[in-house]
């Protein structure tokens, strides 16, 4: 397999392209230095990921910004503070405050050359376009959890995905999903036969951050630390002649 094979690369956007887990910790700053013990990043971000999937496996359709309050106040409530809804509301929008990651634009950029570039992500459609703002690159198709009715790891979202790609004249040989998130993305990629690549943002840390725990490692076609490095790789196959 050779990364000159596919056409497309359907890319997870939060923890792979934006750094989410440093736009969670600051936005949740407040709340977690009310907190009734100290908290490490990990702590946080372990706890925001339960809280989350719980809450997206229970209201699959309710948009990411009316989401992430529901998280912010169980936070609160596992963290024994008490919060406004204002409060609440305010994470719920502060996504569009996250940060790309410094390499994705120009990783992105350099890859549009070669790809259509498509997002599947769970978020909703607003918040994305702040987000996308950072990134720099204009995507080919975007399929949100607002479009489908659901989060990842759910089924329909790969299914959605796989039924609309048509629509910009590719199949599903045609794909690589390129993703950090093993419980998100890799696991469900598995199921659906797609070829995928692990962008292992979190390879110099222990445990998964943000997102659950997988259980065991699904399988991965392609890994690399960044998207830099993606870029990187597939620029010296290109100069070798074995991309």
């Amino acid at each position: 397999m050779r990364l000159t094979d596919f056409k497309a690369l359907t890319f997870d956007c939060y923890g792979t392209l934006i750094d989410w887990e440093t736009g969670m910790v600051e936005a949740l700053s407040s709340l977690v230095s009310r907190a009734d013990r100290p908290l490490t990043r990990d702590q946080i971000l372990e706890a925001h990921a339960r809280h989350e999937s719980e809450q997206q496996a229970q209201t699959p359709t309710r948009l990411y910004r009316d989401l992430l309050p529901v998280v912010y106040k169980r936070l609160a409530e596992e963290w024994s503070v008490s919060v406004t809804v204002d409060e609440c509301e305010a994470y719920g929008l502060s996504v569009r405050d996250w940060p790309a990651f410094p390499d994705s634009p120009g990783a992105l950029q350099y890859l549009k050359k070669y790809y259509k570039l498509i997002i599947l992500s769970n978020v909703d459609n607003r918040t994305f376009g702040y987000s996308n703002q950072k990134l720099g690159v204009v995507f080919d198709a975007i399929y949100t959890a607002e479009d489908i009715g659901s989060y990842k790891p759910a089924d329909a979202n790969f299914e959605y995905m796989l039924n609309h790609i048509g629509d910009l004249g590719l199949k599903k040989a045609d794909l690589l999903h390129t993703a950090e998130s093993l419980f998100h993305d890799h696991k469900p990629a598995n199921r659906h036969g797609i070829a995928n690549c692990w962008i292992h943002r979190r390879h110099s840390q222990e445990g998964f951050g943000a997102t659950r725990p997988p259980g065991e490692t699904p399988k991965y076609d392609f890994h690399f630390t960044s998207m830099a490095d993606l870029a990187k790789a597939h620029q010296e196959a290109l100069r070798a002649g074995v991309a």
